[in-house]
């Protein structure tokens, strides 16, 4: 239980992403990438300084760095790529099938059990969070096949890292320390080779940047590595759906966004198919 809540405090986070992003200026995506991934670096650093020898946790085999790198790095690179040769709405909600694919996956992982409601309450998480993307309608067109291509090479990406992390549950959290490096360092080659530097301007878009770091493109990694591989993974896939809801109350709480009747459905669906995903985990508490 302990685990599966720590997991979810990275959705937590990554309900800020919409609006911390709003508020970090014109920054280009890599450059932000950049600059969030070293922020994360920053604190993995600092935990790993507080505990002599906790250094040994970045010296990993390949295929752990595989993993870690090609997890965190590939699925911005390829989110990126996405919102650039497809509209926002529709490569979002493709890449956004990601909590349904590990819950799904889940059941390929030994000793996981895959329930009907498992299945049941994601779709409805699904279907909630068709409500809140889709806005006034969706729009999919021939011409952006490549964009949707990549968005969905991002579901596949962040769904296969968050289902083989737990392949490797005895791999230390530390580790994802190396990996951000590695994935500050790759976003800053994408940002020269592909962008124009723009920095932020003024205290608010510094703070925002700095907080983009500290939560939903940094800390919240660490987090969400120790959930999927101590947790229950198919309530955190489940229980993902949540993010979008989070994110689209907190931009109609700081006046961005504008509440509707499509908002108060996908609440229900959300928060219902995530307390029927989690049934077995709430029985048993109780």
């Amino acid at each position: 239980m302990r685990a599966t809540l720590i997991g979810f405090s990275a959705i937590l986070m990554w309900s800020l992403l919409a609006l911390l992003t709003a508020l970090s200026g014109a920054v280009p995506p890599f450059q932000l990438a950049a600059i969030c991934f070293l922020i994360a670096t920053l604190i993995g650093l600092a935990a790993l300084s507080s505990r002599p020898g906790s250094y040994r946790a970045l010296r990993q085999p390949w295929p752990v760095w595989l993993l870690g790198v090609g997890g965190l790095f590939g699925y911005h690179f390829f989110y990126f790529t996405a919102l650039r040769n497809a509209p926002a709405v529709e490569a979002g909600l493709i890449a956004y099938i990601w909590p349904l694919l590990i819950v799904v996956g889940s059941a390929l992982l030994p000793g996981e059990k895959l329930g009907w409601h498992h299945v049941a309450g994601t779709l409805a998480g699904l279907a909630g969070t068709v409500l809140i993307i889709a806005g006034k309608g969706l729009s999919f067109e021939t011409q952006y096949v490549f964009g949707y291509a990549t968005a969905l090479a991002c579901a596949f990406i962040w769904s296969t890292y968050s289902l083989v992390s737990r392949r490797f549950g005895a791999v230390p959290t530390d580790a994802v320390t190396g990996f951000c490096a590695a994935t500050a360092a790759l976003a800053l080659v994408c940002h020269l080779i592909w962008e124009q530097t723009v920095w932020p301007t003024g205290a608010t878009q510094w703070l925002a940047v700095f907080g983009l770091g500290l939560m939903p493109v940094g800390g919240a990694f660490y987090v969400w590595d120790y959930g999927v591989k101590h947790g229950n993974i198919q309530i955190l896939g489940a229980f993902s759906y949540a993010a979008p809801l989070f994110s689209t109350l907190i931009l109609i709480a700081a006046g961005i966004g504008e509440p509707s009747w499509r908002i108060a459905v996908a609440c229900v669906l959300i928060t219902g198919g995530a307390a029927l995903a989690a049934k077995d985990l709430l029985r048993r508490n109780r």
